[in-house]
């Protein structure tokens, strides 16, 4: 296997031309600012070197930028903002959609000299919630952790906004963005609750982001005059692979023979293997177990406590394989997983590099194989094929526009006739439209005098139809990232909107010697710039060769092209990404 050095961090705006005399003193006072970020780093936590993307992300805090950064599983994300609280006054807000994540990031914390972390959440009891207050208000506490549910509350925003918060984090960001392959409604609100608290200084997180998500998160948090760091996608240490089987009974054999081979040598385990219902956790799980295997299943219909025993046994190097729907994952702080097994393709290449990235987190070799089933990912197409909900959405939008006031979630609860999943799913197209927003302290108001209900309806139902476009797009790249002769990383970073010239010689493509190199430059459209299509709309090229041109379009989604076909047709025309 053939490595590559690691590209060092993307910083979205330059700095000062360093000719300059004001690009000297910059650069002296950044250097400073390093040397007391590593101090810190170093003396407080027991990092002796902080990586480039760590660096960067800080000194743009601590200039006063909104920062939103997008960096790989295991690349010590939290880093970014634990080191420059210790330098600002008031405590960190820390956002974050998992209690089992909270309690993770805490305990790094107090294994460190910083001072204390903790956290507000409905496991706790009184005493508990009391004492974390206390710990707050005199200071003896740095660190707060908060999911996004509690910031609804207004009696908790009051309680916090007294605190003076100095840094708001939010952590797993892509949940803000309706684009994102974790999507979370309760997200939304929180653009409203950062000014409320008079926008301290930002930070978003996430460890895989597109450009479209990229967008997404800065305009729905509301940054501002924010700088984006951004690692490779690349993870040259995994050995992507598919194995194409024609039906279940081929691919459940393969899967099951596949993770006891790897499970019966130390140097090739733990892993998890992935699956995409409940019933398919048991059956993989029940018997593997026949066979000798330590594994476990995982699944969101467990039990809290069995799921946490499960979590714990796998950190602990009790398990040697858990087999697992997608609601295993966040907070898995494991480097050593050498193999993760897709018994099916996930809804997107997003998930997908998620839930891969899990893997070799300690940089040495890890195998990643998706066992494919074409019709599969049919079946991914019709499960997703949500339609509108029209009724909600125009009862939804009478009754805020019916009232001088706004109303809280429970009040407009009460005046529409429909259930609370279809009221909310609601509320968030027309926020999404900008018909109806979340005031300060929560409630809902119609906010476009200029657009009558019934239009905003039309409007409504026009975003949900678009989201679902960008589904079955994402589900399309899917495929073909599956079914590609060619270098599957190439086709991977291909999707975020990153180049490899190059095959990486450590895919199955490659070993078999079907993949080639591509060329770069996009010709006429490079990566990441802008274009328009006459009947698709305005997009950003993902990336290009001499065969294709990949389009993420704004309401439609991904659209590969045929290179020659957009030259000799015209078919893109190259517009300003502003």
């Amino acid at each position: 296997m053939r490595r590559r050095p690691r590209k060092s961090a993307s910083i979205a705006k330059p700095y000062p031309a360093v000719f300059s005399p004001a690009g000297r003193g910059y650069l002296r006072r950044m250097a400073r600012r390093r040397d007391e970020l590593q101090r810190i780093a170093a003396d407080t936590f027991g990092w002796s070197r902080l990586t480039e993307e760590q660096l960067a992300a800080m000194e743009q805090v601590m200039a006063g930028h909104d920062v939103l950064a997008v960096l790989p599983t295991g690349a010590g994300k939290s880093a970014i903002y634990q080191v420059p609280a210790l330098l600002l006054d008031g405590p960190t807000l820390v956002v974050s959609p998992l209690i089992a994540l909270q309690n993770d990031q805490i305990e790094g914390i107090e294994e460190s000299r910083a001072p204390a972390a903790v956290a507000l959440n409905s496991a706790q009891r009184a005493s508990e919630r009391k004492h974390a207050w206390e710990a707050l208000r005199e200071g003896s506490a740095e660190y707060l952790f908060l999911s996004p549910e509690q910031l609804a509350s207004d009696e908790v925003l009051d309680a916090v906004a007294e605190l003076g918060v100095s840094l708001f984090v939010v952590d797993e960001a892509h949940c803000v963005s309706a684009w994102g392959h974790d999507f979370r409604p309760d997200y939304l609100r929180l653009a409203p609750v950062i000014e409320r608290l008079g926008h301290p200084r930002v930070i978003a997180l996430t460890a895989t982001a597109a450009l479209p998500v990229r967008t997404d998160i800065v305009t729905r948090l509301g940054l501002r005059d924010h700088r984006e760091v951004l690692a490779s996608f690349d993870r040259p240490n995994l050995r992507l692979g598919v194995d194409p089987l024609p039906n279940d009974d081929d691919r459940h054999q393969a899967v099951i023979t596949r993770t006891r081979a790897l499970t019966a040598d130390p140097a090739t385990r733990p892993g998890l293997v992935y699956v995409t219902s409940r019933k398919d956790a048991e059956t993989y799980a029940g018997e593997l177990a026949a066979e000798g295997v330590r594994v476990a299943a995982y699944h969101a219909g467990m039990k809290a406590a069995d799921r946490e025993r499960v979590h714990e046994q796998f950190l602990r190097d009790e398990l040697d394989a858990v087999v697992a729907t997608s609601a295993f994952g966040m907070g898995i702080d494991k480097a050593d997983l050498r193999f993760v097994l897709h018994a099916a393709a996930p809804e997107s290449l997003d998930t997908y590099y998620q839930q891969i990235g899990r893997a070799g987190r300690d940089g040495e070799p890890a195998e990643i194989t998706l066992y494919h089933r074409p019709r599969d990912l049919g079946r991914q197409k019709f499960l997703t094929a949500a339609k509108a909900p029209e009724q909600a959405l125009a009862e939804v939008a009478a009754v805020l526009a019916g009232h001088d006031a706004p109303l809280t979630p429970a009040e407009l609860g009460k005046e529409v006739g429909v259930s609370a999943a279809q009221r909310t799913r609601a509320v968030n197209l027309l926020e999404q439209t900008g018909s109806v927003g979340v005031t300060a302290d929560g409630r809902l108001e119609y906010r476009d005098s200029d657009v009558d209900p019934g239009q905003a309806v039309e409007q409504g139902v026009e975003a949900a139809e678009a989201h679902q476009r960008l589904i079955r797009s994402r589900i399309d790249m899917m495929r073909g990232y599956a079914e590609t002769t060619g270098c599957r990383r190439q086709f991977l970073l291909g999707y975020f909107g990153e180049q490899l010239e190059q095959p990486c010689g450590n895919c199955d493509t490659c070993i078999a010697g079907t993949a080639e190199a591509v060329s770069s430059d996009g010709g006429d459209f490079p990566v990441n710039s802008g274009v328009e299509h006459a009947e698709w709309g305005r997009g950003i090229v993902m990336s290009a060769d001499d065969d294709t041109v990949t389009v993420v379009f704004d309401d439609h989604g991904y659209k590969t092209l045929s290179a020659s076909a957009v030259r000799e047709r015209s078919l893109l025309t190259a517009v300003s990404r502003d």
